[in-house]
């Protein structure tokens, strides 16, 4: 789309907000085609392959690893070639590894097959989308990754369609389908993917550029925008300690991501499409709770929000750890899926607003390094100590007692002060947008 298209559109409503959707509609189908979908797939294939629960969560941390490594050079070439040229790989690359994954019949071609489309997801899931997004939003921040997240919601909602597919018609032609559905839906979303708002002769909110009328220029704010390096970024104590808050918080949720469908199906005696209802409801939840944390997180200080969420995060688990039946399933999934649903918006916006937008997926990149020691772990704990003891208790009590701790790390996490304002900031001055 040329520029002057672009203009245009952003005069009826701000294409940043096309953007947004575009994003939440890949983000619907990486959650319920592999994020959420595998713990359906890992029952199933439990099933019929008798692979343990550790060998089921190898394969979802192998993906965790794969995201975490492949985040700086991601980064780099998202800050260099851009997020669209990126995000059409990956969606090829998902589209072929759900096509071997239809293949496989070894726990080896399985773990090949995941790592495909762990890439594959890695390249045009969260990173990319996210970097696109913050580049087009500031004031109004936490609302857009928080409706951009919706995404994962929707998703998780849709996890019962995924459940029926497996049992209907079996879990070989679900990932055929699957594949299908991620290039005719995901290469056109990802046609919507825009770089920078200045490229298009607009600013960050839908702002646009003092104009002169006449010999009068038009009255207009200055906006101070302070960006961090990436070398400046890391020497902060902010960024370390929001990663590791972070990466306590994911794993809790990497975890439940996993086993959630597989405990309720042989702890609690749900069936597969039970199990999926509670995954649904407990992702209904966390739509509310993003939309709740975006409005609040543009009005109060972010890193506060994310200290109580994570006590959400803990309280959860203990009540799937320590209660029996449908009433603390239920609590379980309410009160994680808020905790989750208003953390998780936050947790790149206050990247953004704290080390700024020109470098920010290099450093959402070098962050991922940190994160995804949460992302590995979180299944693996879960796993290892479920087959060690048959019972998931006692992984989900030392998960939950690490997400309340990680309340601190985001009391401690306030604003960094960029070394050198004269060579990192920028005036840029804007006329409010109609």
């Amino acid at each position: 789309m040329a520029a002057g298209r672009v203009r245009e559109r952003a005069r009826g409503a701000f294409v940043g907000w096309w953007i947004v959707a575009a994003a939440a509609g890949i983000q619907v189908l990486q959650t319920v085609l592999l994020m959420q979908g595998y713990g359906a797939y890992a029952a199933v294939l439990r099933d019929e392959f008798g692979w343990s629960k550790t060998a089921l969560s190898g394969a979802a941390s192998l993906q965790r690893v794969e995201s975490g490594l492949l985040g700086p050079p991601q980064g780099w070439m998202l800050d260099r070639f851009g997020a669209r040229t990126i995000m059409r790989i990956g969606i090829v690359i998902l589209a072929s590894g759900f096509f071997f994954f239809s293949q496989i019949n070894s726990l080896l071609m399985f773990y090949l097959a995941f790592l495909t489309m762990a890439v594959g997801a890695s390249l045009s899931g969260f990173m990319s989308v996210t970097t696109v997004v913050v580049q087009w939003f500031e004031r109004r921040r936490a609302t857009a990754m928080a409706f951009m997240q919706t995404g994962m919601s929707i998703g998780g909602i849709l996890v019962p369609l995924v459940a029926w597919s497996l049992v209907e018609l079996g879990w070989r032609t679900t990932a055929i389908i699957s594949g299908v559905i991620v290039l005719v839906v995901g290469l056109p979303l990802v046609q919507m993917m825009r770089n920078e708002p200045e490229a298009y002769g607009l600013l960050p909110d839908g702002e646009r550029p003092a104009e002169r009328i006449d010999d009068d220029v038009v009255a207009a704010p200055v906006v101070e925008r302070v960006n961090f390096t990436p070398r400046q970024a890391l020497r902060t104590r902010a960024f370390w300690f929001i990663g590791f808050g972070h990466a306590l918080a994911v794993l809790v949720v990497s975890a439940i991501m996993v086993h959630l469908v597989v405990y309720l199906k042989e702890d609690q005696g749900f069936s597969v499409t039970g199990a999926a209802v509670i995954v649904s409801i407990m992702t209904a939840v966390t739509m509310v709770g993003q939309i709740v944390g975006g409005f609040l997180g543009d009005r109060f200080e972010k890193r506060k929000i994310a200290m109580f969420a994570m006590f959400g995060h803990s309280a959860g688990l203990y009540a799937l750890a320590f209660g029996s039946g449908l009433f603390w399933v239920l609590v379980f999934a309410v009160v994680h899926g808020t905790a989750w649903g208003m953390r998780g918006p936050l947790m790149q916006a206050i990247r953004a607003d704290y080390f700024g937008r020109k470098s920010f997926g290099v450093i959402m990149g070098f962050s991922s390094l940190i994160i995804m020691f949460g992302n590995v772990s979180g299944p693996l704990v879960a796993g290892i100590t479920a087959d060690a003891t048959g019972s998931y208790r006692i992984g989900f009590t030392v998960m939950a007692t690490l997400a309340g701790l990680g309340s601190i790390f985001f009391a401690f996490a306030t604003k960094p002060t960029l070394p050198s304002l004269a060579t990192s900031s920028e005036q840029v001055t804007a006329t409010p947008a109609d």
